[in-house]
This record gives C-alpha cells, sequence and structure tokens, in this order.
C-alpha cells in the first residue's frame, strides 16, 4: 500500500455536455462557438455561481462543476435546462444548442485543482445516456434530493453504464418537465386546459408515502394503481391514465391547474402509511372547478386485508362522484392474488418495466416470474411476465427472438385462462396477433373486446390503434391513437401514440398532419427511428425533398442497416403501400 496521502472527499459532480455539437459546428462553426460563449457567459456561469458551485473544467462543449450538495446541484442543473429551453423557444430544432446533463453523489480525489475517481467517471456516464434537454441521476444522489427538490423523478431501473463494474439505479428528470414556468408542458393540444368530458372526469394523484422509508414508495404507487384500474372499470366515468397522473409526484400541487391540464372535474389524493403489518389509507376527493373537498375517509387495517381496504375506497370514492352507479360493478379480481408476496412482487416489477429500458425490462420479468413461481394462478403477474416478453422482442432485446415471442405469448394466454376478461392481457395479445400472426380479423376482435372491458385503459387505445393501422384501417387508428392520447396526456410514452397518429395520416393521404404528428413525436424522442421514417415519407409525398433526405440521413443515423424491404417483412407493413413509397421517394435504401 502507498503511503503517499491522496486527498479525497464527497462531492456531488455535475457532468454537462453539449448534444451534437460536432454537427452545429460543421453547420455554423462561428456562430455555434458564438452561442457557446453567450450561454457560458448569461446563464451557465451565473447559475453555477448561484448554486455555489466549482466549475473544475470547462471543455470545449461541455464543463464539469463541483457542488458541495446534491441539492445544490440539482437545483442549478434544472436551472440551467430551463434557461436554455427558454432560449430555444424561437430558433429552429436543428440549430439549437441543448445540453445533457449527468449528476453523481461520490468520494472523489483531488489533484492539481483537478478531480478524478469513479464519483467523475459516474456523473459522466449518466450524462452520457441523459435524453437531449434532460437530465440523469443516480440513486445515491436521487436520494439525497427526495422531498427537497421540485421536479418529475422518472425511475429508469438498472441500467449498465460504460466502463462502470456494477449495474446503476438511475432516475431521469426528463426534457418535457423542464419549462419556464416550472410545470409540464402541455403536450396534446398547446391549450392551456382540456375540455371537460360530458361524464365525471377523475385524476388520481400519486399518494404520499408516509411510511418514512423512500424504498416503500413503490407500494404508495402500487396503490394508486390499483385504484386507478378499480374506477377504469366504470364505463360511465372517465379517469386519466396513471402515467399522466404521475408526472405530478413529488411536486407541489394546485388542483386547480392539475384539473385544468388534465381535462378533469374531480381529484383524488391521498397517503399511505404501512408498517407492522399494519396500514392506513387517507383518501380525499376535490372538485378541481372550485377546490372544495367533497369527501375525505381513512381505512385502517391489517395488511391481509389490502384489498377490502382497496374495496371501500373504491366504493366511497364512486358514491361520491357518481351515486347512480351500482356499485356491485366495483371488480378487483383480475389484479389480486391470495399471496400478498405476490402482489408486492408484481408492485415492484410494474415500476421496473415502466422505465422502459433493457434494464428494467429484464428486471421486472425476473419479479414477475418469481410471484408466478409463488402463485402459479396469478393472472396479473402472467399478463407482466408476457408484455416483458414481448417488450423484448419489439424492442430488439430478445437474443432468441423466437423463443421469447412463444414464451410471451403462452404467458399472455394464460392470464385469459385465468381470467378472460383481463383487458390489458387482451390488448397486447390481440397487437401480437396483427403483429406476427397477420390475423386482422382475430386480433380486432381482441383489441375491441378490451375496449368494451375498459374503455377508460389508455394503453388498451393504443393496442388497438396499432392493430388497426397494422389491418389496413387508418381512420379507426387515429381515433384509437387519439383517445390514447386525450386520457393520458401527460404520458411518458406520447411519442409513440403521436408516430402512430402520424402513419395513419399518411395512409389517408393528410401528408401535412402526418408531419405535425411526427414533429410532436420527436419533442417527445430525438432518438425514435418510426417518427423520423414518418417524417421522412410525409415530406417526400409533399415535395419537400431537401427535409425529407434529411430525415432519412437522420434514421440511417439511428440504424444504420436500414432498408426497406427488411423493415417491411418484420413489420408487416406490406399494406402501408403509401408509407413505403413516401420513404423511397425520400431516398431510403430498399
Amino acid at each position: 500500500m502507498s503511503s503517499e496521502h491522496v486527498e479525497r472527499r464527497l462531492a456531488a459532480i455535475l457532468a454537462a455536455d453539449v448534444v451534437g455539437s460536432c454537427r452545429l459546428i460543421g453547420i455554423d462553426e462561428e456562430g455555434t462557438l458564438a452561442q457557446l460563449k453567450a450561454l457560458r457567459k448569461t446563464l451557465f456561469d451565473p447559475k453555477i455561481a448561484q448554486h455555489h458551485g466549482r466549475i473544475v473544467k470547462n471543455t470545449g462543449d461541455g464543463a464539469l462543476v463541483e457542488f458541495a450538495s446534491v441539492v445544490d446541484a440539482v437545483r442549478c442543473a434544472d436551472d440551467v435546462q430551463r434557461g436554455v429551453a427558454e432560449q430555444n423557444t424561437d430558433v429552429p430544432q436543428d440549430k439549437r444548442i441543448e445540453f445533457r446533463v449527468g449528476i453523481h453523489l461520490g468520494d472523489i480525489i483531488i489533484a492539481d485543482d483537478d478531480i478524478f475517481g469513479d464519483g467523475v467517471n459516474i456523473a459522466v456516464r449518466l450524462e452520457e445516456i441523459a435524453e437531449p434537454g434532460g437530465i440523469c441521476i443516480s440513486d445515491d444522489a436521487h436520494r439525497q434530493v427526495r422531498g427537497k427538490v421540485e421536479g418529475t423523478f422518472e425511475d429508469m431501473g438498472s441500467q449498465n453504464l460504460k466502463n462502470i463494474a456494477e449495474p446503476m439505479r438511475v432516475w431521469r428528470i426528463p426534457k418535457d418537465s423542464v419549462s419556464a414556468s416550472g410545470m409540464p408542458a402541455y403536450p396534446y393540444s398547446g391549450y392551456a386546459a382540456l375540455p371537460l368530458p360530458d361524464g365525471p372526469s377523475i385524476a388520481i394523484l400519486p399518494f404520499q408515502n408516509m411510511s418514512g422509508d423512500p424504498d416503500q414508495d413503490y407500494f404508495a404507487d402500487g396503490m394508486v394503481d390499483e385504484i386507478t384500474t378499480a374506477l377504469s372499470r366504470f364505463k360511465s366515468l372517465f379517469v386519466i391514465a396513471r402515467n399522466s397522473s404521475f408526472t405530478y409526484k413529488s411536486k407541489p400541487i394546485d388542483i386547480k391547474q392539475v384539473g385544468r391540464e388534465l381535462g378533469v372535474r374531480y381529484v383524488l389524493e391521498g397517503s399511505v402509511r404501512k408498517a407492522a403489518g399494519k396500514i392506513r389509507i387517507i383518501g380525499q376527493l376535490i372538485d378541481a372547478a372550485t377546490g372544495m373537498h367533497l369527501w375525505a375517509d381513512r381505512f385502517e387495517g391489517d395488511l391481509s386485508d389490502i384489498f377490502a381496504l382497496q374495496d371501500r375506497m373504491t366504493e366511497s370514492i364512486v358514491s361520491a362522484i357518481a351515486p347512480k352507479m351500482f356499485r356491485a360493478e366495483i371488480d378487483l379480481a383480475a389484479r389480486r392474488s391470495n399471496d400478498l408476496s405476490a402482489y408486492d412482487l408484481c408492485l415492484r416489477a410494474n415500476s421496473h418495466l415502466y422505465s422502459w429500458t433493457r434494464g428494467g425490462s429484464a428486471e421486472a420479468l425476473r419479479l414477475a416470474s418469481r410471484a408466478l413461481e409463488i402463485d402459479p394462478r396469478y393472472g396479473y403477474a402472467a399478463t407482466l411476465a408476457g408484455s416483458c416478453h414481448l417488450s423484448n422482442v419489439f424492442q430488439g432485446w430478445a437474443a432468441d427472438p423466437k423463443s421469447e415471442l412463444a414464451e410471451g405469448l403462452r404467458l399472455l394466454r394464460l392470464a385469459l385462462s385465468i381470467d378472460g376478461n383481463d383487458h390489458d392481457a387482451l390488448s397486447i395479445l390481440g397487437c401480437a396477433t396483427a403483429f406476427f400472426f397477420i390475423e386482422y380479423d382475430t386480433a380486432r376482435e381482441m383489441v375491441d373486446r378490451a375496449i368494451a372491458l375498459n374503455p377508460n385503459a389508455a394503453f388498451a387505445w393504443e393496442m388497438r390503434g396499432w392493430t388497426y393501422q397494422r389491418a389496413g384501417e387508418p381512420e379507426e387508428a387515429i381515433r384509437s391513437f387519439d383517445r390514447a392520447i386525450r386520457l393520458s396526456p401527460f404520458d411518458p410514452w406520447l411519442f409513440a401514440r403521436f408516430t402512430g397518429i402520424g402513419i395513419a395520416y399518411i395512409g389517408v393521404g393528410r401528408f401535412d398532419k402526418a408531419v405535425a404528428a411526427a414533429k410532436n413525436a420527436l419533442q417527445k424522442n430525438q432518438k425514435y427511428g418510426a417518427a423520423y421514417q414518418c417524417l421522412a415519407a410525409a415530406l417526400a409525398h409533399l415535395g419537400r425533398h431537401a427535409e425529407a433526405r434529411k430525415a432519412a440521413t437522420q434514421i440511417l443515423e439511428i440504424e444504420p442497416h436500414f432498408r426497406i424491404s427488411e423493415w417491411v417483412a418484420c413489420t408487416g407493413q406490406w399494406q402501408a403501400q403509401m408509407f413505403i413509397d413516401g420513404l423511397r421517394k425520400a431516398g431510403l435504401p430498399d
């Protein structure tokens, strides 16, 4: 062991880098460098000083910054991203300067006024996986800022970072949660408020975890999922999907603003305390238009009585907002298990599945499979596991796609043998039937039945959209995607739904609308190849050939081996002739 003293300390490290700096400099070298210099002088450096940071080094297109407090680091990053987003408002997309930011709390080595070590390396790797305009933070950093920093923190699950030995749990603050107002940008129509549906409408906000243990958040989130699902079964109710409701997690809530942004009359908020085998659920129902509390109640009991408590709470909510509904419609059987440990595992699996990453899918599959080992007749676990397998196939994550597809289908059929009314299993199986077996009549029957069982299921509407699009019925696909977006207007996977609408618009010759939809999708996810395909095809049909060729170039940057014939064979899109013609006109290889 060396006797030489090495100075170490615990610090929060912020790594920032400009997205596509080489491309921007290639377009306009002097203009880009001038913009970067101005950003540093007017925004970056002042914000770092304001939040007590120390710039360790400036690179040509990025920076490494040290903070004594991780709270200061995250607040600084958020302020910088908001400022950059505001300055980009009137700048064309291809000329915008955007940053990726990574933050880690860890041990660092100090030498010659520079810093080294894993703490620095991890921050840099986190920056590399952040989306343009977004922020990624390590689990160590997240534990320190939880409850102290406003913003939406989304769990990305376990991630394999380049040159970092062990996988790390990562959280992200997505680009869309960063706005000048500090509230989520409204992604659907551009208006400040949505019109209220004809009937009663409700959003169930994330429940506060009162257990004193941040690792128990998944349990509080699972309670909200259960109540959302139960309420969604009432056909007379319009229920906002959980993905949109959860964008308000860990934020100060203005109920009236929530009502306007989500287009609902009622908002349910509450808390969960789980300790020593007991559980307490507190809920309150609020009229979003007036802010008036209409109902509040507390439910307590043994943990083994959790499902009865959920029943009682759901009945009370429905009785408060729609007295004429039949309380006998409450049915949670499709998502229940007699073994609470299996139920607990599925709650954990669900949180990983929402990360929509390869690592998150693998962990969700592991947990759902364990739940099935405990209770082989647990339909919800079978649906979750089947979804993981099919996601791996769809996303190209499967080592053996054929066997993984077969296992996914087996598990979904198992779920339906346990509960033939499982709308999630039906919609996923219907879409897979259209994709892989070209049995469109059967596929349509499945997704239509899923919607009939739960007309408030945003995910089922999305599956219906893709199914009808594959079946060559673009008008029905547009209606389905539009409904999915309305039910979950803040959904993190809006990019897929906007892309689906765009492809369907090409099918009916509405190329201008297809361009708008594709651009909406790319605002949500700039790496989604299907959105660029939609944009390229639509622009080509409009005769905007230079723009179409540029979009085609971006497709090949994401998928260098893209070939139209292989894409058609893989996706079963031979019926989408207008789309295929557009891809050819854009210059993509056959």
